[in-house]
């Protein structure tokens, strides 16, 4: 299925039912007053969040949502029916902006969380409401009032638990291929995970977390190089941060403050995520290799972790790692 995160919706309320003029006309009745119904109020465009979904790809192929208008009122005092709401579902983590594509109107994050985006209009009253003493006979009545509408920005930020971050080819795709059951795309070339992954990890019985590997970094991601601008969003979501860093590097600490320049360049707030660096590929060093590695520091208070997701080394400690932080982080 196509990873679709970000849709732009022109979404349209229904128009409300006009009011009726009417009188009652009965055998034997010389004197029927007004019976004019109300017309009935629109439709409201909702929407909702559902646990079930996981792209906003439906929003690609239609862009144009209206709802139900209201029904005129009649005689006989009925008032004609209310619009039929429209509902679009959205995944769970879903923001709507409005007003220029930055207001926020809703975020929506649990299962079941649903915002109105387009009121519907009122249904104009019929003429019997407007029976008075001194006017009996009132041959007045007020239209429906037209539904809200507006565009709408859908973009989605994947909610996980803990993100992957790193340059293209570190490992982060084969990290949680290994962890996981999720299945991305790995080669030997930049770039192979075009779209975020999503796994669930099962630390130990009763125990699990989701674990997010985003598309590679590169210098100047956060001003639209590479593919980094289009899925730093959902970086904001997660919890704590790996950053994978290639064991082979020739400056490994180097690389981790490129990667941390370009998240807090893009959200200041990511910055002060708890960290967890994880140098991948050890399998390629020897030794001695490592024991100099071990003696790089990227921070106070930042584990630092030697893995090869090929010999499942250091997976384990890594993991651990992961939980710890995520028993102490809201």
């Amino acid at each position: 299925m196509q990873f679709i995160d970000q849709a732009v919706i022109l979404v349209k309320a229904g128009n409300g039912g006009n009011g009726a003029i009417s009188f009652r006309r009965e055998k034997y009745v010389p004197k029927g007053g007004p019976d004019g119904g109300n017309g009935g109020n629109g439709g409201n465009v909702i929407i909702h969040a559902d646990k079930q979904l996981g792209t906003l790809l439906d929003f690609r192929y239609k862009r144009h949502y209206k709802a139900e208008n209201g029904d005129h009122g009649r005689g006989k005092g009925q008032t004609g029916k209310t619009g039929t709401n429209t509902v679009l579902r959205v995944p769970c983590g879903t923001i709507v902006l409005g007003a220029g594509h930055k207001r926020v109107l809703a975020d929506l994050v649990r299962d079941g969380d649903e915002v109105v985006v387009a009121a519907g209009g009122k249904g104009g009253r019929g003429n019997s409401e407007f029976a008075t003493s001194t006017n009996q006979a009132p041959r007045i009545a007020e239209p429906g009032t037209p539904g809200g509408e507006c565009e709408l920005v859908l973009e989605l930020k994947l909610i996980a638990d803990v993100g992957l971050v790193g340059f293209p080819n570190a490992g982060k795709s084969t990290l949680i291929s290994v962890v996981s059951a999720a299945k991305p795309k790995i080669a030997d070339y930049p770039f192979t995970t075009l779209t975020p992954n999503l796994g669930i990890v099962r630390y130990a019985e009763g125990k699990s977390f989701t674990l997010a590997d985003m598309p590679g970094l590169i210098k100047g991601a956060h001003l639209g190089k590479g593919l980094g601008m289009q899925f730093l969003r959902h970086i904001e979501r997660t919890r704590v941060l790996v950053f994978l860093i290639e064991a082979i590097s020739e400056d490994p600490k180097r690389d981790f403050e490129i990667l941390l320049n370009e998240l807090a360049s893009y959200n200041a707030a990511l910055a002060k995520k708890p960290k967890i660096v994880a140098l991948t590929k050890i399998d390629l060093f020897e030794e001695k290799a490592l024991k100099r590695l071990k003696r790089v520091s990227f921070g106070k208070h930042i584990p630092v972790i030697q893995i090869s997701s090929v010999t499942r080394t250091g997976l384990q400690p890594l993991l651990e790692e992961m939980w710890k932080a995520l028993q102490v982080q809201p």
